[in-house]
């Protein structure tokens, strides 16, 4: 059985609608991201980055976004998982300990550097590590990084994560799964917007 679009499950789009109807317009694009979904939450091996540490970087990442439809979401796929409440709630603790308005950091020295802005350097709680581990902490701080300061980026950064355990395959698919979440839940957002803009000027069309 397919699974189901999940950018219009996550959106509320319903088939026959004007919004399902503008977004077959790019059926490529929509295809494609379909598959995104499915190779990074759904792969048929899963490798190094285990389906509960997906489920649950993709919880931390959509918390910092504060769209809370879809951190639902999210946060029920990590809570069917083995041990996955419990590390919802540690996640959830961490959200509000990372939440902040990006994005923010250094340039490198240059004309860029005149936009450089200060803001939250975050770090997991010694109880979130307590619970989370240290491969999955050092993945929250991570994602942190990549979601409000990707400018600061450096090789230290990329160390962390070694010496957490992860493998340098793992990085690439944690760092594609990251970006896959900040398009999606754009999408979706957009998505809401658009279908409520639409259906507003259809009842006053109407009235």
């Amino acid at each position: 059985m397919a699974t189901k679009d999940i950018i219009d499950t996550l959106a509320g789009l319903e088939p026959g609608t004007a919004l399902d109807g503008i977004r077959a317009r790019r059926l490529q694009a929509r295809e494609n991201a379909q598959k995104s979904y499915l190779s990074l939450f759904e792969p048929i091996d899963a490798g190094d980055f285990s389906l509960v540490e997906r489920a649950a970087v993709a919880l931390f990442v959509i918390g910092l976004h504060r769209e809370p439809n879809v951190a639902a979401f999210y946060r029920a796929k990590l809570a069917a998982t083995a041990d996955g409440a419990r590390l919802a709630k540690a996640i959830e603790v961490e959200i509000g300990r990372g939440e902040t308005s990006g994005p923010y950091g250094a340039y490198p020295a240059g004309p860029l550097s005149v936009e450089n802005t200060a803001g939250l350097i975050y770090r997991v709680s010694a109880e979130g590590k307590s619970v989370l581990g240290a491969r999955l902490a050092a993945a929250l701080e991570h994602a942190h990084l990549l979601v409000f300061r990707p400018r600061d980026a450096a090789s230290a950064d990329m160390k962390a994560l070694l010496a957490a355990g992860w493998s340098d395959t793992g990085i690439v698919t944690f760092s594609q799964l990251v970006a896959f979440l900040s398009f999606q839940v754009r999408v979706v957002t957009g998505l809401r917007v658009l279908g409520a803009s639409l259906g507003a000027a259809s009842a006053a069309a109407g009235a």
